[in-house]
Formats: structure tokens, C-alpha cells, sequence
């Protein structure tokens, strides 16, 4: 099935008995009305999820929580009107009947807990990628959203830009023939997401927590353990326990135009190599490189695509086309294979896409525009109007949430380094792997749900 296709069936399904409070969607005569500000409350204020809430704020702001006052002066001066938590939970009980949707920007491992208690209170969502944790907590929220009939968007703000459709419209009008293989990745952080050189530091140290911080909350979910500096403002992102990795924060960005273009759906196969990192020893951390085979089978009218992903000591191969050129491969986007050429983009929507060689590009005639683009590109935007509009928006969880598993399997794939793990999506579990099964999903600590 076309992805097209499948938004609309999925749509069809999703949002045939809207669950949309009447003031934000009609005004007196039934008519529509854009202009009606969306009650927003937002958990996670500071970094990505301030720069989100920065593109939402001519909506109505209502609520900001967040267990750091540090990271949420700047939205709490902004918002000054705003009421104040910081245990989401809280904020529901409260006033979940003044909130229309939820903004989350808090790290991965709190995304699901709080997105679920946001469409448990019938609440449409915004939440940054990747969507989740784990697998398992992915396929729960997508299974929420449906059955509420919530409007989500996940935050791959790419997937909302005008690059990525010319991207789709290029593959798919035959520019580069049938594609096989994709080799795809990023050079970006790779000191942030490679963090096993603190390793007997954060075990030796026990510094205080900072007053402004609720070290309890910040951790949700996840297994006690004491604070260190180290995880906060940015890193978590390479400490298992809070995040996915490089892998995790930027497959949504990167793998994002090939997924929308081949219908790629889940793969059947992963198998990771990586460098600098013993998966008993350093499960903790990310390594300081990864290469992640993913096989995706046939489907519809293409073949079977190869999916090679690399970050860290490992990077995208230099193609010959580029260094007949004197040119270098992208750092962070992908090189994508077919049996009549290949075409490199960036990350965020598959920046720039090109034939290469560039003689090839030149005299390729792009195909008309076909599909519907998103004004100005906005991401927060699509969201925000779709809730107005009563209609998926481009993101939602079943779509954005598919590609946030890839990257989650790839995770999976680490902790079993060296070996190919056989996925059978279906049945959310690794066939031939008891052990890979152990890290589909995760146990909560006590009090968390």
C-alpha cells in the first residue's frame, strides 16, 4: 500500500468520531474557525520543547510543567500567565478541563508515560522524536491514539518541508530507477552520544542536586539511581537508560524521505557492528561507533531494499560519482541506491536532494508538484491546524511512530552486536533471539504506570 494510501485507510480509521472540544473547531454556525487559539499546555519547556513551543505561541499557553526550573526560565518568562507544575500528573488532575493538547518535550524515556496520560484524558499530542523508549511503548501509544481519536504529530520537523516532497516525487516518478540499498547516517555529537569515558567518574561521584531540579521526576519511570551532571542539560541522550543514541535521535530526520518514498514499513532483519563497546559492559552507554544493517522485504511493486546505517568511527562511503567531482558524501543524511542512479540529501527532510553525478542532475527535468505542501513548512503548525481542521496531521504516531521503531530496533541490535536479529513485526518479538526479546520493552519502578 502507498503511503498515501495508507494515511488516508489510517485516517478513515482514526478520526471518523473526532474527539475535539466544539470552541476550538467551530464558532457559532458551524463554520470552521482557524483563528480560535488552541489551549496548550506543555511539559518539557526548555531546550527542543521550548523551540517548539516558540512555533506554538499564538496559541493559547495555559499550562507549563517541567522538573527543572533552570531549563524552563526562559518559557516561564515568556508565559508568565501560564500556570505552573512540575509532575504532570498534577497538571491533569487539575486542569485537564482547561487544556486541549499537549505539547511534550521532555527526554525519551518520559514520552510515553506522559503522552498516554495525555490521550487518556481525550488530549491531542505533540511529542518530540523519537516517540518513545522502546517498541513496546511505541506500539501502546499508537494503539492509544487510534482508539482515542486523538490528533498527534511526532517532532521530525523535516517531514513537513517542501525538500522531502520533491524527494518522494522524484523516486517515485523513476528518477533513479528501483532502489536496493540506502546507506544512511550522521557525524553530528558524536562526544554526546559516546559516553563510556565517564564511566568511572559517574560511578566514583555523588554530587548534590541542584534545588531548581526534581531529580525523582526527572528520572519517571526508569530505575533509580543517583544524580550526576553528566546526564543534564544534553547528554542522556547517549545513556541507555534515558535515550536511543545517535540512532534514536536522528533516523526519524534522516531515514524519513526513503520511508515516506518506498513504503518501507518494518524490516525483517537487523544486524549491528559497532566499535569501542562491549554490549555486557557498556550497555549503559552508545558506542563511540555503529553500523546497522536493516533488511526491508518486498513489497507492492519494489524489490527487497538494504538499509545501512552509520555513525560515529563509521560514516556514509564515499560514492565515485562524487569523487570523480572532487566532492565529499554528506556527514549526516544518506546516499540512496538505485539500478539507474543514486541521489544524496541531507538530514531534516532529506535537505537538497540531487542526482548525483551533477551532470546527471542538470539534465534531470523534476516532475510537477503532486503532493499537497505544508505552508511555510511548519511543522508545529500542521499540527496545530490539523486539530482545527479535524484531519490527520503529516506526522501522526502510526507514521512517525513506525519510523521511531526502526531506529529502536536498531538500539536492540547494539545490545546484540554481531548477531542478525529476525523481527517479526507482527508479533512485536525477534525470533530467533530470546534474549534481543528482553529489550523490546522495559519495567516501570514503582508508582509509574
Amino acid at each position: 500500500m502507498k503511503r498515501r494510501s495508507f494515511v488516508s485507510s489510517a485516517a478513515a480509521t482514526a478520526f471518523g468520531f473526532q474527539v475535539v472540544p466544539s470552541h476550538v473547531l467551530f464558532a457559532q454556525g458551524d463554520k470552521p474557525t482557524p483563528n480560535n487559539r488552541i489551549r496548550l499546555a506543555v511539559v518539557g519547556c526548555g531546550g527542543q520543547g521550548g523551540a517548539d513551543l516558540g512555533n506554538m505561541a499564538e496559541e493559547d499557553i495555559v499550562a507549563l510543567c517541567d522538573v527543572d526550573d533552570r531549563r524552563a526560565a526562559d518559557s516561564f518568562a515568556k508565559f508568565p500567565k501560564a500556570k505552573r507544575f512540575k509532575d504532570f500528573r498534577q497538571m491533569f488532575d487539575s486542569i485537564s478541563n482547561e487544556i486541549d493538547a499537549v505539547l511534550v518535550g521532555t527526554p525519551d524515556h518520559t514520552h510515553s508515560v506522559i503522552s498516554l496520560a495525555a490521550i487518556g484524558h481525550g488530549k491531542h499530542v505533540y511529542c518530540e522524536k523519537p516517540l518513545a523508549h522502546t517498541v513496546a511503548e511505541v506500539r501502546a501509544m499508537r494503539q492509544a491514539a487510534l482508539e482515542k481519536k486523538v490528533i498527534t504529530q511526532v517532532g521530525n520537523q523535516g517531514h513537513s518541508s517542501d525538500d522531502i516532497r520533491r524527494f518522494v516525487e522524484m523516486v517515485q516518478s523513476g528518477a533513479i530507477g528501483k532502489v536496493t540499498e540506502i546507506h544512511a547516517g550522521c557525524d553530528a555529537f558524536r562526544d554526546v552520544y559516546c559516553q563510556t569515558r565517564l564511566k568511572g567518574q559517574i560511578a566514583a561521584e555523588k554530587p548534590p542536586v541542584p534545588k531548581e531540579l526534581d531529580w525523582n521526576l526527572w528520572q519517571g519511570p526508569t530505575a533509580a539511581r543517583d544524580y550526576h551532571p553528566a546526564y543534564l542539560p544534553f547528554n542522556w541522550r547517549g545513556f541507555s537508560a534515558f535515550g536511543s543514541g545517535c540512532i534514536g535521535d536522528w533516523i526519524c530526520h534522516v531515514l524519513d524521505p526513503s520511508f515516506w518514498a518506498l513504503d518501507l514499513d518494518m524490516p525483517t532483519a537487523i544486524t549491528a557492528e559497532t566499535k569501542g563497546y562491549d554490549p555486557k559492559a557498556d550497555a549503559e552507554f552508545y558506542p563511540q561507533g555503529s553500523k546497522i544493517t536493516y533488511e526491508f522485504p518486498a513489497k507492492g511493486d519494489r524489490g527487497p531494499v538494504k538499509l545501512i546505517w552509520h555513525d560515529g568511527d563509521f560514516s556514509i562511503p564515499q560514492p565515485e560519482e562524487l569523487t570523480k567531482e572532487d566532492r565529499k558524501v554528506v556527514g549526516t543524511g544518506a546516499v540512496v541506491i538505485g539500478d539507474q542512479g543514486k541521489i544524496m540529501h541531507g538530514s531534516h527532510g532529506g535537505s537538497s536532494p540531487r542526482i548525483i553525478p551533477e551532470t546527471r542532475m542538470k539534465d534531470f527535468k523534476r516532475p510537477d508538484p503532486k503532493i499537497p505542501r505544508v505552508k511555510q513548512g511548519h511543522h508545529q503548525r500542521d499540527w496545530l491546524d490539523a486539530i482545527r481542521e479535524n484531519r490527520p496531521a503529516g506526522s501522526s504516531f502510526e507514521y512517525g511512530g513506525a519510523l521511531s521503531e526502526i531506529g529502536l530496533l536498531g538500539m536492540i541490535a547494539i545490545r546484540r552486536s554481531g548477531t542478525r536479529l529476525e523481527w517479526d513485526a507482527s508479533q512485536m518479538k525477534f525470533t530467533n533471539d530470546a534474549e534481543a526479546n528482553t529489550f523490546v520493552g522495559t519495567k516501570y519502578r514503582d508508582g509509574w504506570k
